[in-house]
């Protein structure tokens, strides 16, 4: 089987979402699969952390990078010798023509829910190149039943196109072991002092970090702090304003981007890791958190039930007082949290999201040869 893997998404320094899910995707396909021929596209060179090229993964980097998904990359895919059986993106911008049957995963609709929480552009950008990837795709790989249900609900595809293929995380970053000398060095290193709470995502609307503040605010807890860790994205302002309108400057801690090298100690660190998001795809921390032994509150809505399943406090995120509350439940069942979250982290790894991928392109490739 010849796969035509488009890899811009993974090809990405400081990967979060998206770019996260396509990097450990292609490791564990690289594991995995000796069989299948892979040719890797990127509109600029390989980063030394993607796998190494061997007999059945190359890579092929093609220009011009400015509207690549427009020229570039058609361009070079339908003068590929010999001509895919298939072509593969893990994730939804799927180039405008394609010489073989299309894949493509999706990560969630939430743009199409809360449309206030983009900027105009980047909320058109996601709705356009979302629609054309789905309804051109001869398959879609998806990362939760609640994204499967959107797709089905919004274009009205049959849930036999739709294969679910469950995220997973690094297990050999994330896990429980003796931390005490690292956690103190990420602590200094980061500026946090005593005990804290933790917060880790992207800085934009859809992760309720005003509602996480407001709860934050309620809980009156003098000895914690909350750390919010992530890049900025998009409309963060208020989030600064409101730690400054509710007076928690002394509080709370912006880390921004986290180095890859520190997240595993800086959850570990934490006494509570907490996600009230508006809408989640998937939410991997959440499963980081877990691993390492960090109990974990998170919305009762989207997809993070499903990966929760009781391991975790589930909250309203519409309500301050119920993650209030949430934080406040984890804090007291610490050590039963832990023992499920360690238990729920394990029934997910990439390498069976990889297996699941492999089969999905080679039942739609070899209806191609």
């Amino acid at each position: 089987m010849k796969i035509a893997l488009i890899g811009y998404e993974a090809n990405i320094k400081n990967r979060v979402g998206s770019n996260q899910y396509a990097f450990e995707l292609m490791k564990a396909l690289y594991e995995l699969d000796r069989k299948n021929q892979y040719t890797v596209f990127l509109p600029t060179p390989p980063l030394s952390d993607l796998p190494n090229p061997r007999s059945n993964w190359q890579y092929k980097v093609v220009g011009p990078k400015k509207f690549w998904n427009l020229f570039g990359l058609p361009l070079a895919l339908w003068q590929q010798k010999p001509r895919p059986n298939i072509v593969f993106n893990p994730g939804h911008y799927c180039p405008l023509v394609f010489p073989a049957p299309l894949v493509v995963s999706i990560m969630d609709l939430g743009y199409l829910r809360y449309p206030g929480h983009f900027t105009r552009k980047i909320y058109w950008k996601l709705k356009f190149w979302t629609a054309v990837s789905i309804k051109r795709a001869k398959h879609l790989l998806t990362i939760s039943q609640a994204t499967k249900n959107d797709i089905i609900r919004e274009y009205g595809l049959r849930p036999e196109r739709i294969t679910i293929a469950y995220p997973g995380y690094d297990q050999s970053k994330f896990k429980i072991e003796n931390r005490e000398t690292k956690i103190e060095k990420i602590k200094k290193k980061y500026k946090i002092n005593g005990r804290y709470l933790l917060f880790l995502s992207t800085l934009k609307p859809s992760k309720n970090i005003e509602g996480l503040l407001e709860a934050f605010k309620l809980l009156k807890k003098k000895d914690l702090s909350l750390v919010i860790a992530g890049r900025k994205g998009w409309l963060f302002e208020k989030i600064f304003e409101k730690v400054k309108e509710l007076a928690l400057k002394d509080r709370v801690v912006f880390t921004d981007f986290v180095e890859e090298e520190d997240l595993a100690s800086l959850m570990a660190g934490a006494e509570v890791f907490v996600l009230p998001s508006f809408w989640e795809g998937f939410g991997i921390p959440v499963l980081e958190a877990m691993a390492v032994g960090t109990p974990v509150v998170a919305s009762r809505v989207g997809s993070l039930p499903e990966i929760v399943n009781g391991a975790g406090i589930l909250v309203d995120p519409y309500k301050k007082e119920s993650i209030a509350n949430g934080i406040k439940e984890a804090l007291n069942k610490k050590e039963e949290l832990v023992k499920k979250g360690l238990e729920q982290s394990r029934q997910f790894n990439w390498l069976d999201c990889a297996e699941k991928v492999i089969k999905v392109l080679e039942k739609e490739g070899n209806k191609n040869v």
